[in-house]
């Protein structure tokens, strides 16, 4: 059975920082590529960040700069360090793991708010 469980959501203030993860099982981890997505009240889903196989990282435009996508491999983890926090980016923050298929996590929630 194939899990993604996400951890380290809470509230911060702004300008603050928190580490997102997401630890796999029942995958081959090092395969597949993660994905780090978020979904904001009455909005879309968004892909934020993406690590591939080989180690190349891709981010939305809003949060370059700010955000770092990682993986270990050995741990069969995501990591999404989320430095200097905005309140749009409050948001309830998904990994997702894909190859064939298609695999989601329950999701954490990330507040951003003085």
């Amino acid at each position: 059975q194939v899990q993604l469980v996400e951890s380290g959501g809470g509230l911060v203030q702004p300008g603050g920082s928190l580490r997102l993860s997401c630890a796999a099982s029942g995958i081959i981890f090092s395969v597949y590529v993660m994905r780090w997505y978020r979904q904001a009240p009455g909005n879309q889903r968004e892909l934020v960040a993406v690590a591939t196989p080989g180690g190349s990282t891709n981010y939305v435009d809003s949060v370059k700069g700010r955000f770092t996508i990682s993986r270990d491999n050995a741990k069969s983890t995501v990591y999404l360090q989320m430095n200097s926090l905005k309140p749009e980016d409050t948001a309830v923050y998904y990994c997702n793991a894909v190859l064939q298929n298609n695999y989601w996590g329950q999701g954490t929630q990330v507040t951003v708010s003085s």
